[in-house]
């Protein structure tokens, strides 16, 4: 072979191989440094045992807190930095719960189902123990409602503002059919979507529907403060913050709705309840205001056995005229519930004052698990 052919030979081999070597599959990319599979919580095994699981490899100390449970619950840490805790079988129901990580309040990474509401004190993740049937709060194959989220201007409060409003299902908009109106409010540090995201009021209400124990009527869910939380001054009583929403809902909401939905607007078709802050919100107003109100609730009232006499002394001085005018007075309050003195108090402030009312004690403590409950208790009493 000459020089020249020895030259083209190898250059042609270089490129040919070139060639292969361009051709051969790349390598499988590497898992980034670090990467790790995320850790599912929580798990829901067949007999209802319910394991939470968290991945903090520094972490010192994980806790676990939650409305199943009373105090807290330590979690276990493995080789690969993951903490875990397994319950003991747990009700059907829809619980609250949070993780404490060294001293840090935090909620569920893997759990994409939170609560929420108008301050950060709200914040949990939810856990939902499914039973062998249909609990009363959740979906039937039944006729639903609808839901509508309404903006709308508050001249007493010089602000705009939002409600929320269930509409039975079938509802006729055309003025032939009219409704009642349950005015429903939330609890301190919610919103006027709690109900509805938390309390399930509209499943609640199909289903009732569905079994014939009511009959339809609109809820109007509006925010339940005067101004945003946290702003107004508070000694422990909600009376200031009812005061300033009060004249929201006298004065804004309920025209609002009185002249834009097909409802009676008379007081033997209003009702007025709510929880917690709200319920004390609903019997301040409302029992004050029978001229307006015919069904009075307060669910967990955050009502001060202190301030009785101010804020019901006038209702109370007339028990006759409050009797009469009064197609339901109810209270309910969880045994657990640290309001439980409270509604005690008041429900004997009733009595001393002969004033008609239901009393309602149950198993629970201040949570939706009781409110859920008591709405679905309440409301066959309403508009019958």
């Amino acid at each position: 072979m000459t020089k020249l052919s020895l030259i083209l030979f190898c250059a042609g081999t270089f490129c040919y191989g070139g060639a292969q070597v361009a051709q051969q599959p790349a390598a499988p990319p590497t898992r980034q440094e670090g990467f790790q599979r995320p850790v599912k919580s929580p798990e829901i095994a067949p007999d209802r045992h319910v394991t939470f699981s968290l991945r903090a490899p520094k972490a010192s100390e994980v806790m676990l807190t939650g409305e199943f449970m009373h105090g807290s619950k330590e979690l276990t840490k493995d080789a690969a930095g993951v903490w875990s805790v397994t319950t003991d079988p747990l009700p059907p129901e829809i619980y609250g719960y949070n993780f404490t990580v060294d001293g840090v309040k935090t909620i569920d990474p893997g759990n994409a189902e939170v609560k929420t509401g108008s301050t950060a004190a709200t914040i949990q993740s939810l856990l939902e123990v499914p039973g062998d049937a249909p609990a009363f709060y959740d979906v039937r194959s039944v006729p639903h409602g609808e839901i509508r989220m309404i903006w709308y201007e508050s001249k007493s409060l010089h602000t705009i503002r939002r409600m929320t409003i269930y509409m039975p299902p079938g509802f006729d908009a055309s003025g032939r059919t009219r409704y009642p109106t349950l005015y429903l409010l939330h609890g301190a540090n919610a919103d006027e979507t709690a109900w509805t995201k938390l309390g399930h009021v509209n499943l609640i209400l199909d289903n009732l529907l569905s079994d014939r124990k009511i009959n339809p009527f609109i809820v109007v869910m509006p925010f339940g403060y005067g101004a945003p939380p946290g702003t107004e001054p508070f000694n422990g009583s909600f009376t200031g913050i009812s005061d300033t929403f009060s004249k929201d809902l006298l004065g804004d909401v309920i025209p609002y709705v009185e002249t834009r939905f097909p409802v009676y607007k008379d007081r033997d078709h209003r009702a007025l309840a709510g929880l917690s802050m709200g319920g004390v919100e609903s019997l301040t107003i409302g029992l004050n205001h029978l001229e307006i109100f015919s069904y009075v609730a307060g669910f967990s009232a955050a009502i001060r056995p202190a301030d009785l006499t101010k804020d019901f002394g006038s209702f109370a001085a007339n028990p006759q005229e409050a009797n009469q005018k009064l197609h339901l007075l109810w209270l309910g309050v969880g045994r657990d519930d640290g309001l439980f003195g409270a509604t005690d108090s008041f429900a004997k402030f009733l009595d001393t004052a002969q004033i008609k009312h239901t009393y309602q004690t149950s198993e629970g403590a201040h949570t939706w698990i009781v409110w859920r409950r008591y709405l679905r208790d309440f409301t066959p009493l309403i508009f019958q």
